[in-house]
């Protein structure tokens, strides 16, 4: 079985541009960025999806928006504004199966999603 890409960065094992990292979680540069400013988060434990989260710890859970915030802000989105974004499923596109929140921003995003 291969392993989880997003597995592979949180370890180390697979470069990223990694701009934020606590105990939980690890921010990185999207590799094929939709914004100025596209972060990929997600937490070190694999997760496959949104709909999986209660497989996370009280503390992961409690900490994931605080760090999701904390993240925009050090990238310089927090006063103009960005967009968080997480999909589950194929249907929604989803395309690596660990939980990941997508943080977009620094332009004037689309009205549309």
């Amino acid at each position: 079985m291969n392993q989880c890409i997003f597995c592979g960065i949180a370890a180390g094992d697979i470069p990223a541009e990694i701009t934020h990292e606590d105990e939980h979680f690890v921010a990185f540069r999207d590799i094929a960025p939709k914004a100025p400013v596209h972060l990929v988060i997600i937490p070190r434990r694999h997760v496959s999806s949104l709909a999986s989260v209660g497989e996370l710890s009280d503390a992961e859970r409690a900490g994931m928006t605080l760090f999701l915030a904390d993240v925009a802000d050090r990238a310089g989105l927090g006063d103009a504004g960005y967009r968080v974004v997480t999909n589950h499923g194929p249907n929604s596109r989803q395309s690596v199966f660990h939980l990941h929140w997508h943080v977009l921003g620094g332009a004037l995003l689309s009205d549309s999603m």
